[in-house]
């Protein structure tokens, strides 16, 4: 292993911030925070998702990892141990600086921090922790903040960070524990699962006592884990000035204190291992009743080492990129929809239909249930129907108070007609004779989704996020 210490602050950037692209984090921050104007930076709970490069890649967040230096030899990692990369660091200062620096020129709304496991989880950890404390007390800095809790590091530093960061995660990175033993033989469920058992319970705690302490306020019946002395022994030289941070809280609004507002989240890499559709989104549906997560993330494999042991993907085909899309198709219907994963699949019927989205491959296997009456059904009955969404389903329940529905109000209510025709009457009639049959529904709904599939599936060669575009450059 390489590593560089005399590189710009540029080069680290290029560097650390394509060896973040594989970790998913699209999505709204979750979180409204006004700095009341002592501090920079806000955070609106549906922000972070508006902001995109020429060609459409979203850079809101600016994604970059502390270090891609790593003594874990994951092997679908492109930062594993035995890969010959140039291998380099940023200090807490930097990235504070550059975070600023992107706010400040409105190219980001916040931070997203990982990192490859340097020395050990708890020296990661700890840089970790110092960053975002001197962003939100030194810098003030009230933009959204992302941070990934290393697995394996102490308690004490994941519960210190909780404090700091709007949303933690941990990645599961693979849905079983064997999985995890073939590819990623330095992790473990129980280091995994230990940090969100963790989080959810700070999460909860904070919820339920509504603490109301104020940022000089130290950590409750402990020293904090930053002011203490590191356990191992590559903590003598850059982490020493740790003690002098004190042990403070951070208020996420900046007069309240907040653990983790935003949740936590996971991630997990589809097609690295042979689970079925059915055991990953049972796996999901288990994280969602008991760590209490926001989201699981799935992350279609690239074999990027080239790995013989793993699935091959030559020219950068074979990436599993519409079971991905199915997956978090399904992870919408479980979330928002009131689906339970064994109602999308079974032990007998364990993967996805590739010409039909989950809900319509549902609502065909249960035809004894369709016809809707849209002017009579409730609304978790509307929500099953295909081409009726959470909005329109509440648009119906309001306007019916009033008068009968017809299918042009049903229209100009956001109903997609393509596909509900086949499962509704308005007035006890359907827009037109249809037979309730699967095959001939099947081959009518096929045509959308053969084309969706088609854009999937022949995308040429595969190409991760950056957050660098040749078109647009950021400086």
């Amino acid at each position: 292993m390489v590593v560089q210490n005399e590189l710009s602050l540029m080069d680290k950037l290029r560097i650390l911030s394509d060896s973040a692209k594989y970790d998913a984090a699209c999505t709204s921050s979750g979180i409204t925070r006004k700095n009341n104007g002592r501090g920079i930076g806000n955070s609106l709970a549906w922000g972070i998702c508006h902001s995109f490069s020429a060609d459409g890649r979203c850079i809101s967040l600016l994604k970059i990892l502390m270090s891609n230096e790593c003594i874990f030899n994951c092997r679908y990692c492109i930062n594993r141990s035995s890969n010959d990369l140039i291998r380099t660091s940023f200090t807490p200062e930097e990235i504070c600086t550059l975070t600023m620096e992107f706010y400040r020129r409105n190219y980001i709304e916040g931070l997203f921090l990982s990192s490859g496991i340097m020395h050990s989880p708890d020296h990661t950890m700890q840089l970790m922790l110092e960053t975002v404390m001197l962003l939100r007390t030194r810098f003030h800095f009230g933009g959204y903040i992302h941070l990934k809790g290393i697995p394996g590091a102490s308690g004490d530093l994941i519960e210190a960070a909780g404090w700091y960061a709007d949303r933690m995660s941990v990645n599961l990175e693979l849905p079983t524990a064997e999985g995890l033993r073939q590819l990623a033989p330095n992790k473990s469920r129980k280091t995994i699962l230990g940090p969100m058992r963790l989080i959810q319970r700070g999460i909860q705690n904070n919820a339920r006592t509504g603490l109301t302490l104020n940022s000089t306020d130290a950590l409750p019946d402990r020293q904090s884990a930053v002011s203490r002395p590191a356990a191992d022994p590559f903590s003598e030289g850059s982490l020493s000035r740790h003690s002098s941070f004190p042990a403070k809280r951070y208020n996420a609004d900046l007069s309240k204190p907040s653990f983790v507002p935003a949740g936590q989240s996971t991630q997990m890499i589809i097609g690295a291992t042979d689970e079925s559709d059915y055991h990953i989104v049972s796996v999901a549906e288990a994280l969602y009743r008991n760590y209490g997560l926001k989201r699981v993330f799935y992350s279609a494999f690239v074999n990027v080492n080239h790995d013989s042991s793993l699935p091959q993907q030559p020219d950068g085909k074979g990436v599993p990129l519409l079971r991905e899309h199915r997956l978090y198709q399904a992870d919408w219907l479980m979330r928002y929809y009131g689906f339970e994963s064994r109602e999308l699949l079974s032990e007998s019927s364990p993967y996805f239909n590739v010409l039909l989205d989950p809900k319509c491959d549902w609502a065909l296997r249960h035809l004894d249930q369709f016809p809707v009456e849209v002017n009579k059904a409730d609304y978790y009955t509307l929500l099953r129907v295909p081409g009726i969404g959470v909005r329109s389903a509440r648009r119906i329940i309001q306007a019916r108070r009033m008068a009968r529905l017809d299918f042009d109000g049903l229209k100009k209510m956001g109903v997609v007609l393509k596909r509900a025709i086949y499962f509704i009457t308005c007035c006890g009639k359907p827009m037109y004779p249809i037979k309730l049959d699967a095959d001939s529904i099947t081959n009518a709904l096929a045509g959308e989704e053969r084309r969706r599939t088609f854009e999937l599936e022949d995308h040429g060669s595969y190409k991760q996020l950056s957050l660098f575009d040749d078109r647009m450059p950021l400086a």
